[in-house]
């Protein structure tokens, strides 16, 4: 049963991926996220976001992501300051030639975790203060995550899983909807803090709709055990 779960799960995964390349090309993610514990209830956010146009070679952003945080609760109610710097390599409207510009950004946000039997939820508040080359913007996103482990009861070693998200993306200025994101991917865990999976996204914003394949490693191995 739950190797007919996630072959299924894969095939909508791989057909939505080829329906959606029928009217738009198809880009890939590689990204790399890490989070590392650090004293009592500290931790350490990394991240890095190679972001494609096709499935790989062709640029279309660099993400580089870091902060510092802590949980109110143990283990849960996380609070971080963070800074990303975003290097933007776009095509210039109906021509085959790019611009480039980059983007400073200052973010915080609110974390906190759910569990309804095998269902973990995950909510993320973020606030973000933009600083691009011509102005300064400020956007709020929320990000609805889950993932539900297949083979065992709790997300543990050798567990495959199903995962899932969407993130609403709103301006402060004017134009206030700027995107939003739609993904479904199936994964494994390597250890118990260490996973990764392969999706598909969707990416709705307010001038074009884009599709992504995506690749993924979640790294939460902390620098040493805290008592």
């Amino acid at each position: 049963m739950i190797r007919k779960t996630v072959s299924l799960f894969a095939l909508f995964i791989v057909v939505s991926a080829t329906l959606f390349a029928q009217a738009a090309k198809i880009g890939a993610w590689y990204n790399y996220f890490g989070n590392q514990g650090f004293g009592k209830g500290w931790n350490w956010h990394n991240e890095i976001q190679y972001r494609n146009h096709n499935l790989g070679g062709d640029l279309d952003q660099l993400l580089i992501r870091t902060g510092i945080g802590y949980n109110l609760t143990p283990n849960n109610n996380n609070i971080l300051l963070g800074y990303g710097y975003i290097l933007n390599q776009p095509y210039i409207a109906d021509t085959d030639e790019k611009t480039e510009f980059s983007e400073h950004r200052i973010f915080q946000q609110f974390t906190t975790k759910q569990a309804l039997g095998r269902v973990n939820l995950q909510h993320r508040y973020r606030i973000e203060e933009r600083f691009l080359q011509d102005k300064y913007a400020t956007r709020f996103r929320y990000h609805l995550s889950l993932t539900i482990p297949l083979n065992k009861k709790v997300m543990d070693k050798g567990v495959v899983y199903l995962s899932a998200y969407n993130e609403l993306f709103i301006n402060a200025q004017k134009e206030h909807f700027d995107r939003n994101r739609l993904y479904g991917a199936v994964g494994y865990n390597i250890r118990k803090d260490l996973r990764f999976e392969v999706g598909f996204m969707q990416q709705v914003a307010r001038t074009r709709t884009t599709n992504q394949l995506q690749v993924a490693i979640f790294n939460n191995i902390p620098f040493r055990k805290v008592s």
